[in-house]
């Protein structure tokens, strides 16, 4: 099935392109900015100390940065998905593009400071396809506050599962505020190597994650699985909601989107996302509270 179609998000993408004043932050890889299909977006930067232009575009983390933000803000008629290119992007780097070979992955510490900077920078939305690297410091500690920082500032924080094919999931997955994404495979059903669990089951989503076609850094099409490359399609409908409705609350949209997935019934696979049932619910709800 079609990616968009398994999710909901083909009404919605009929209904909106995405609001300029929607900010969604990319904690990602640096992207490669001169590629056609990202002529014309809202791009920003946080500081020049992590530029969000790529210098190698051979590079996997430019790579994996620009496979991501394709997803969500590529051209409509473009080979990539392209959810929500009328938003702004807050690109903030974290994969290095100096270490050879390097995936995306970062440590505690790394992914709360880029948490922090993205919040403050303005970001209603975070994207993390980011899988934690095993440390032995208190930087969980610290990711722990920083995701609770967004919470307090009402920023939703959408995160893969991970790839590793385990049950039990990770210190980010496990914070009741994140919404962790398994990607599916073409059936629907769970990924082999997608991670699972009772908190992912709980409070997470799946969407598509086979072979799912974005843009490539050097200008052609590129088409990766994983956890990547579903969460975006999470990020990508909740930067939707928002733009269509720009005064509901972020706990309204959350509760909307986890509520319209369908029964959780306690166990380690979370349901679908169903982007459609979420904006239906949303429209319910008394128009000064939520329409913009």
């Amino acid at each position: 099935m079609d990616p968009i179609e398994a999710v909901g998000l083909r009404e919605l993408m009929k209904k909106t392109r995405g609001r300029q004043s929607v900010v969604v932050g990319v904690i990602d890889g640096p992207i490669a900015q001169a590629h056609l299909d990202l002529a014309g977006r809202q791009v920003r930067q946080i500081s020049w100390k992590t530029p969000a232009a790529c210098f190698n575009i051979r590079s996997a983390a430019c790579v994996h940065g620009t496979f991501v933000i394709g997803i969500l803000a590529a051209k409509r008629d473009s080979i990539a998905p392209a959810i929500c290119p009328e938003c702004t992007f807050l690109i903030r780097p974290i994969f290095s593009e100096v270490v050879s070979g390097a995936g995306p992955s970062s440590t505690p510490d790394e992914l709360a400071a880029a948490i922090l900077e993205t919040v403050d920078g303005g970001a209603g939305v975070l994207n993390l396809s980011v899988d934690l690297v095993e440390t032995y410091s208190n930087g969980y500690s610290r990711l722990d506050d920083a995701v609770s920082y967004a919470a307090k500032r009402g920023v939703l924080v959408v995160a893969a599962a991970g790839n590793r094919g385990m049950v039990g999931g990770s210190a980010l997955t496990r914070h009741p505020w994140v919404l962790p994404v398994v990607a599916s495979d073409k059936t629907g059903k769970p990924a082999a190597r997608s991670d699972l669990g009772g908190s992912i089951g709980k409070w997470g989503l799946m969407a598509p994650g086979e072979n799912i076609t974005s843009l490539g850094a050097d200008g052609r099409p590129l088409s990766l699985s994983g956890t990547s490359g579903a969460a975006p399609f999470v990020t990508g409908a909740l930067a939707l909601l928002f733009s269509e409705f720009p005064k509901a609350s972020a706990s309204q949209v959350k509760h909307a989107v986890m509520r319209s997935a369908g029964s959780r019934r306690g166990g380690i696979v979370p349901p679908m996302l169903n982007a459609w049932a979420a904006y239906q619910s949303l429209a319910q709800l008394p128009a000064a509270t939520c329409q913009g």
